[in-house]
């Protein structure tokens, strides 16, 4: 089990952790999976990302946390956790979506592959043209992926990424021309 952290070093720059959450068995697998499915009919995955700022302010839990409240809290010792961005949108398999992150920050979803209840994706992290990370995992239809640790405003920034095959409320589907741009 990784230890609990605690506030950053100044001096430490950027530190990433990768948690696991409980709800979302997450098992890492080489570059294999990096192939885009193939079937006759393509699959497409709904990917959630939310960016939430965790800080030592006494601000209590954002209201709009409060589903993903208890886990933020077990997994980070911050006394604030504020939802600062909230976007999703629809991707097919072997496709890529960019999502806006705060900081300047870019993260690109590439899900290459549906295997039962198992969403195999590439995920990397951008601070501008710069790479800060890139993983290749398989997630759980309805999992959650929590990556902490790039330095944000006076605290830590948190991303939740979460993919499923269900499609989106028909309000927040993405149109063609957005196909890899995110939905807010």
């Amino acid at each position: 089990m990784l230890p609990r952290p605690r506030s950053l070093p100044q001096n430490l720059g950027l530190h990433i952790a990768v948690i696991f959450a409980m709800l979302a068995p997450i098992a890492c697998h080489g570059r294999a999976l990096a192939q885009p499915a193939h079937s006759a009919h393509p699959r497409t995955v709904t990917v959630r990302v939310n960016s939430v700022l965790a800080a030592e302010t006494n601000e209590g839990l954002d209201p709009r946390l409060q589903s993903m409240g208890p886990r933020l809290q077990a997994l980070f010792s911050y006394s604030t956790y504020r939802l600062v961005s909230d976007q999703a949108g629809q991707i097919e398999c072997g496709k890529m979506i960019a999502f806006q992150l705060p900081g300047g920050r870019i993260l690109h979803v590439s899900p290459r592959e549906i295997d039962g209840d198992m969403i195999a994706m590439e995920i990397v992290l951008f601070q501008g043209p710069r790479p800060l990370m890139t993983t290749d995992l398989k997630l759980k239809n309805n999992g959650i992926l929590i990556v902490g640790g790039p330095r944000y405003e006076q605290g830590m920034l948190i991303i939740s990424i979460g993919a499923s095959t269900a499609a989106l409320p028909s309000r927040r589907r993405p149109t063609a021309a957005s196909e890899t741009q995110p939905q807010n």
